[in-house]
């Protein structure tokens, strides 16, 4: 049986390789084009705040910044919060849980939730996503980027224990949750895990 991280075990495993994420990973030129064109895409067509969830070194929260969305970089992991403050002074970054988002219900137009999602255990999907449907606007937008995989199954990430989720299996969580899906895309880079990127809407009552 694989036991999954705590959120103490999360944030100490990514304390102790922050300096190395920060330098490998935390600019969007390290990034796949395709992920800069779809998060660009989405952001754009969002009306109102956004939530950078599980921001990490902050450069998405950063590019989002710089194309002119209004938003703040939210994370759990203290040393990311700091080198994001350092590197993007002209972008909000915090401390936060993405259990409780710190926001009134209803006050976001968009929720960025890219890779953040893959150390909860599947348990806590429900939750969070129902956290999310609370921050959200009637007809607010989320995307989520996740690893796509055939079984909801845990892996040995470089970081921490990860999970894969099958889209078809996130698409009926978020569901349940009272999201409507919009798109989804799957696809696998030469070199990388397979990948799935889902965006979905908080309907209008």
């Amino acid at each position: 049986m694989t036991v999954m991280p705590s959120d103490a075990s999360v944030r100490d495993a990514y304390t102790a390789r922050a300096d190395e994420y920060v330098r490998l990973l935390g600019s969007v030129d390290a990034m796949a084009p395709a992920d800069e064109r779809r998060i660009t895409a989405w952001a754009r067509s969002v009306d109102g705040r956004i939530v950078d969830a599980g921001c990490g070194p902050g450069h998405w929260t950063k590019h989002l910044h710089d194309i002119g969305c209004t938003l703040e970089g939210v994370d759990l992991v203290d040393a990311f919060v700091r080198s994001a403050r350092e590197r993007f002074p002209d972008v909000t970054f915090r401390r936060g849980d993405l259990r409780d988002l710190r926001v009134d219900d209803g006050s976001l137009g968009g929720i960025l939730a890219w890779y953040s999602l893959i150390h909860l255990d599947p348990a806590e999907i429900p939750a969070v996503l129902a956290e999310f449907e609370r921050a959200l606007t009637p007809g607010g937008s989320l995307l989520i980027g996740l690893f796509d995989g055939a079984d909801i199954e845990p892996f040995p990430h470089k970081v921490v224990t990860a999970h894969r989720w099958p889209a078809a299996e996130m698409r009926r969580a978020l569901e349940a949750a009272g999201f409507a899906v919009t798109d989804i895309e799957q696809r696998a880079d030469p070199g990388a895990r397979p990948h799935a990127a889902i965006v979905a809407v908080r309907p209008r009552r």
